[in-house]
């Protein structure tokens, strides 16, 4: 009966998405980022080895400070988080992340620290990144502390110049990650795909609930394409909406045949005003098809339901959009009734 209602919710949500007219409707109120508070240019590569300009690992951070992101607590050793700092930074690049991340040098000891080599990038990232663009340093660091059921996903980046909040948000729930703050910090602008690896892991060895090898692939390869389509569309916001729909169609719909798949693809493209090439909508079939064998996290939907209700009832866009927010509040309000 519960996995009736929980199919119910989720057709739901699909047909709540799919009457919108269209994302540029959410245009008014953009995601503040940190990673793009300077206004610049996204890098062509992904190196983790090189920060955005300098290609040569020099450089000065960014000045992070006082800029926006959705952790809006300091996280703290009392918070007992876990460390996941990249296996290559020198003394003084580790001495600006621990900056970046509030963290004093002098009570390292005190967090549980893992380390991310390079080799660990290669592994889960050489299938869908060409090596040289993974590079040769591990830098990108993650700072990850678990929170009560119903927080959800809150995400704030620091010297990331390439993935998006809205990248890793969809990445993690992908992989089965729910209720965390995270930091994700890096010495200069740099990509960091790689810190998807060093926050994963770090959850895992944080609650004892390991990320499969499955989801791990699945949430990487869905940042990789995720990154790829934002560069080419030049709208993040855009692409990372379109995943988060197909995926809800996927999962809703428990779809599994490539001819169906394709099908949702092509009308989500139409919606979105969104062109593929032949090649990136073969790419997208591929990750939906793994999407649809995973677990499904219903936490993860409620969540996303909230925060479009949110952002929904934010517009000043007469009746249509109350009723919209109206909707999305009371699945919420289901959610919170059946599972609280």
């Amino acid at each position: 009966m519960k996995k009736k209602i929980k199919k119910w919710i989720a057709m739901c949500l699909v047909c709540a998405v799919s009457v919108l007219p269209s994302t540029s409707a959410f245009a008014a109120e953009p995601e503040v980022l940190e990673n793009q508070a300077d206004g610049s240019e996204q890098p062509e590569g992904m190196d983790e080895s090189s920060p955005a300009e300098s290609g040569d690992g020099s450089g000065e951070a960014v000045d992070a400070s006082g800029q926006e992101g959705e952790v809006t607590e300091p996280i703290t050793k009392e918070d007992k988080p876990y460390l996941a700092l990249g296996a290559n930074l020198t003394a003084e690049q580790q001495a600006v992340v621990l900056g970046l991340l509030g963290i004093n040098p002098a009570e390292l000891a005190d967090y549980d620290v893992i380390y991310i080599t390079n080799e660990q990038e290669h592994q889960y990232l050489g299938n869908y990144v060409d090596a040289s663009k993974i590079g040769t340093r591990s830098l990108s660091s993650v700072l990850v502390v678990k929170r009560e059921q119903g927080h959800g996903i809150n995400i704030t980046t620091k010297n990331i110049s390439y993935c998006t909040i809205g990248m890793y948000k969809n990445a993690l729930i992908t992989a089965g990650i729910t209720d965390a703050d995270i930091i994700v910090a890096a010495p200069t602008p740099i990509s960091g795909t790689a810190a998807l690896v060093g926050a994963m892991k770090a959850y895992s060895d944080m609650t004892g609930e390991a990320v499969s090898e499955e989801s791990m692939d699945t949430a990487l390869n869905e940042l990789v394409l995720t990154g790829d389509l934002a560069k080419k569309v030049g709208d993040s916001e855009k692409v990372e909406e379109l995943i988060a729909y197909l995926k809800q169609e996927v999962l809703s719909k428990d779809l599994s045949d490539e001819g169906e798949i394709r099908d949702v693809i092509d009308n989500a493209c139409e919606e979105f005003d969104i062109v593929l090439s032949e090649e990136e909508v073969a790419q997208l079939t591929d990750l939906l098809k793994k999407i649809g064998q995973l677990d499904l996290d219903w936490d993860s939907i409620k969540n996303q339901a909230e925060e479009l209700y949110n952002k929904l009832s934010k517009i000043d866009a007469g009746g249509f959009f109350d009723k919209i927010a109206g909707f999305f509040q009371s699945i919420v309000d289901f959610f919170q009734g059946i599972f609280s």
